[in-house]
């Protein structure tokens, strides 16, 4: 089992932007698939973003693509969602998931959650 700590959420103007992170512990980091998912209120957790246990391969929302940015850096055992020209709409608390698998993007192929960090994003 590992181990997540999300930080980085707050509140921001649109067209703002902010990093989260998220640190990992009690396993082998770099073993893992990562994810971020978020959960708008009142609404279901949905898929955000996913980067393999090397990086190379990574996957978006698409009403996110080309504003946010998934990293990792295994050295750190810390995974990271940058995201830029933030919306209303972007509102929701994010969380960072750990999955067993070479690729995973829905919420049932993931074991390990964080407790989510808020993001908030003025009008």
């Amino acid at each position: 089992q590992v181990q997540l700590v999300e930080s980085g959420g707050g509140l921001v103007q649109a067209g703002g932007s902010l990093r989260l992170s998220c640190a990992a512990s009690g396993a082998t980091f770099s073993a893992y698939t990562m994810g971020w998912f978020r959960q708008p209120p009142g609404k279901e957790r949905e898929f955000v973003a996913a980067i393999s246990w090397s990086g190379g391969i990574r996957s978006y929302l698409y009403s996110v693509k080309g504003r946010y940015t998934i990293s990792r850096d295994n050295a750190r055992n810390t995974v990271y969602l940058q995201m830029n020209s933030l919306k209303a709409d972007d509102t929701a608390v994010y969380y960072c998931a750990a999955s067993t698998l070479s690729t995973a993007t829905s919420t049932n192929e993931y074991n390990n959650w964080g407790r989510g960090t808020q993001v908030t994003v003025s009008p």
